[in-house]
């Protein structure tokens, strides 16, 4: 009789000395004050919940900010930053007993506690043969388990107080606020989810890119790729790569769907005028441009950090897309009431520096007193209680 056949065995899966996708460095700012955190299950996943032991007892309102961490890193990474925002809520909003905030981290898909292949999260240099799939669905795949995490968070933290609540005739503690900050493959994701999803109102972005077609396309460039310096003829180093077994089509596609400045212009470049500029385009794409602007990001509050020396992320992928972000926002359309800050910041690195920690905490304290002023929104409480 044969021998059986060996068992099936699943994708090697090598351990690569990856380097850091953030820089290592401290920052210059005095610790935070401690906050408490707990570990919570929510729909499958672990996520770190930051300042629910502080929630004022009269807080009926409560506003959620979402950390997206770095690739390579995990959930506990971002527990400095929230430490901060919630500190620095809690001091700033002392006189606003009704509203309260929570900072909620978890794990991107294949890292930290959902690790399961760690080639995957390497570089083209590193020996990862599929960088630009892999690291667009840990990026989509964020954004689809925050729309989910939106959803249940109110049943798993406040399912109990409800109900007392309910019994003793007062109000129930709602959420009413969703903001994102993510750092570096999180700025990214952040960037996505802003455009996805109605109910985050305000996103910080920190060493993020809007455009991930360029993005990859110039880290193609930096890598020599054959895909990218092999042109098709008649045309221009890299205009072949997308399309490429590096940057398959149904990439381009899901780009399309989901990534910023895709939804807006496809792989075409983005026009160095705004829409305002005579000529520059048609009504019906100014209409469609509106249409997506409205219904994606109308009254939404951006903050961008990005690093003047980073090489990673550099500037310079993003800029063509801000420059006509800016102007079109600032003009054309103007009524979609969407509030954008971009600071560029000298000198800095791919590094969540000190100076981009200091700005990130007033945005968030500055977004919360806004939603304690405004009342929140009847839709958000709906669509964050299940």
């Amino acid at each position: 009789m044969a021998a059986p056949p060996p068992p099936a065995t699943g994708p090697s899966n090598p351990k690569p000395k990856l380097k850091p996708a953030i820089a290592d460095t401290k920052p210059a700012l005095p610790a935070p004050p401690p906050i408490s955190m707990r570990t919570q299950h929510m729909t499958g996943l672990l996520v770190d919940v930051y300042g629910l032991a502080e929630l004022p007892p009269s807080a009926s309102r409560v506003s959620c900010l979402w950390l997206h961490h770095p690739r390579t890193r995990s959930k506990e990474t971002m527990a400095d930053i929230a430490a901060r925002c919630v500190a620095a809520w809690n001091d700033a909003g002392a006189g606003a007993e009704d509203r309260g905030l929570i900072a909620l981290a978890f794990d991107q898909r294949n890292h930290g506690s959902r690790l399961v292949h760690e080639l995957a999260n390497a570089s083209w240099r590193e020996g990862n043969a599929t960088h630009a799939q892999d690291m667009f669905g840990v990026i989509a795949g964020a954004v689809a388990d925050q729309a989910i995490l939106l959803d249940a968070v109110g049943g798993y933290l406040f399912h109990d107080h409800d109900h007392e609540q309910e019994h003793a005739g007062k109000q129930r503690v709602v959420i009413d606020q969703h903001l994102a900050l993510g750092v570096s493959l999180g700025g990214h994701s952040v960037w996505q989810a802003m455009f996805a999803d109605p109910r985050i109102r305000a996103g910080v972005v920190v060493i993020g890119c809007p455009d991930f077609m360029n993005l990859i396309s110039d880290r193609a460039r930096r890598s020599r790729l054959a895909t990218y310096s092999a042109a098709a003829e008649g045309n221009e180093a890299g205009a072949s790569f997308l399309g490429s077994k590096d940057f398959p089509l149904s990439l381009v596609e899901a780009c399309q769907k989901l990534d910023p400045k895709a939804i807006l212009f496809g792989t075409a470049p983005v026009p160095s005028s705004s829409p305002s500029s005579s000529g520059a385009v048609d009504d019906g794409e100014i209409l469609r441009q509106q249409e997506i602007l409205h219904e994606r990001l109308h009254d939404k509050r951006f903050l961008l950090c990005s690093g003047g020396d980073d090489k990673l992320v550099p500037y310079r992928c993003a800029e063509p897309f801000m420059q006509w972000f800016k102007a079109a926002i600032g003009s054309q359309f103007k009524d979609e009431n969407i509030d954008l800050v971009d600071k560029v910041y000298p000198g800095i690195g791919h590094e969540f520096s000190a100076a981009m920690i200091e700005d990130a905490v007033q945005f968030v304290t500055d977004v919360v007193a806004r939603a304690g002023r405004d009342g929140g929104s009847s839709d958000e409480q709906r669509a964050s209680k299940i």
